[in-house]
């Protein structure tokens, strides 16, 4: 091999070296830690499940009255809870052994708050109530109580003694007639209510009543209408569930009042005024103390108009301004309690004393009525 070749082969090994050295650089890099992974989301608190609120009611919801002045408080519990709550109602409850097992099925059906809307429910959720300590219960127009069960009711009596201002001053006989339910003290309050606010305006009126021995039938409310207005009633006045004594009136061209709602469009031509009860602040209320777990039994709540509870709407066009304006008046009273309906001196209408001069009832004594006023003919059945 010559030198020349020698050399060649030499610089071709250099040449080999330097080679693959580069390609030793030319490597594979090191990669870049993976980053880390993200830890998981924390899982979302359950969604609390809404409170399920169940309405017992005595009429139907379309009666015009005191039911459909209920289911507008239940309607009102779901425009301020929204999704909270869960309401449902079954109506046309007799006041009968039948209440039971239907506030028994609400409470089976997950209901946890149960309204009871007629006095006649009190001894069925009574006993309910003892049985089932986890379910809270609400009776209106009572007086028993228990751990898991209160009583809640309207002062019906402040729109009866407005709706009387207005009759006394309306009435040309003198003569007003009242279509009675169930002879007890509730109702005969607002009967005597009604006269003290006509005889403050009129002392010499006179009022007459017929009972039907319930809260919900038109035809007897119809015919007791009818017989009040053949003894010379030409206001009439009502503690029933339905519009039918107004539309009497209409029909036979006397005037009359709405009850519980705002009952103008049974009977426009006849309607004087509408004393009506609002639930819904009080149905918020308890709604809302049930959520936030605040809800306490054994207790009671009387409201008014105090409360917003309880007002006279929808005064006819043809009621004197100075009448309208005693209405206000006494309204504004009852607010800021600066007037009272029950003040002495008041006679029952066989003479005797119920109050004595500057007297002013207390809640025991309203809750105990049992006779008439001084001006309301007869005798109170039973009492």
């Amino acid at each position: 091999m010559t030198d020349l070749q020698k050399r060649a082969l030499l610089k071709l090994a250099a040449l080999s070296t330097v080679a693959a050295a580069a390609l030793a650089g030319c490597g594979k890099k090191e990669e870049a830690p993976a980053p880390a992974a993200a830890p998981a989301a924390a899982a979302a608190p359950a969604k609390a499940e809404p409170l399920k609120i169940a309405f017992a009611y005595v009429g139907p919801v379309g009666d015009g009255g005191w039911t459909y002045a209920h289911d507008n408080g239940r309607k009102a519990v779901e425009k301020e809870f929204g999704d909270k709550v869960v309401t449902s109602f079954v109506e046309k409850v007799p006041e009968s052994a039948d209440a039971e097992r239907v506030i028994r099925d609400m409470a089976g059906q997950g209901n946890k708050l149960i309204f009871g809307t007629t006095f006649g429910y009190m001894e069925p959720m009574l006993k309910v109530a003892a049985d089932l300590k986890d379910v809270k219960f609400e009776h209106a127009t009572g007086y028993k109580t228990a751990a898991n069960m209160r009583t809640y009711d309207s002062r019906t009596y402040e729109g009866a003694y407005m709706a009387g201002v207005i009759a006394g001053k309306m009435s040309k006989t003198g003569t007003l007639g009242v279509v009675g339910s169930v002879p007890i003290p509730e109702v005969v309050r607002n009967i005597n209510s009604f006269t003290l606010g006509a005889q403050s305006v009129n002392p010499k009126v006179k009022t007459k009543v017929v009972w039907v021995n319930e809260w919900f039938n038109p035809p007897k409310e119809t015919e007791a209408a009818t017989a009040l207005i053949n003894g010379g009633a030409d206001v009439l006045f009502q503690n029933t569930d339905s519009s039918a004594v107004l539309q009497t009136a209409e029909k036979m061209g006397k005037r009359a009042f709405g009850w519980d709602s705002d009952m103008t469009a049974y009977g426009p031509k006849a309607h004087l005024g509408s004393a009506v009860i609002n639930w819904g602040p009080y149905y918020v209320k308890a709604v809302g103390e049930a959520l936030d777990g605040k809800w306490t039994g054994a207790t009671s709540a009387w409201w008014g108009v105090k409360e917003g509870a309880i007002d006279m709407v929808s005064i006819a066009a043809d009621v004197p301004d100075e009448t309208k304006k005693r209405v206000d008046e006494v309204r504004a009273g009852l607010k800021d309690g600066s007037f009272s309906i029950w003040k002495g001196p008041i006679m029952d209408n066989t003479g005797k004393e119920l109050l004595g001069k500057d007297v002013v009832a207390d809640d025991k004594f309203l809750g105990g009525l049992k006779t008439y006023v001084k001006g309301v003919e007869g005798k109170v059945p039973g009492g």
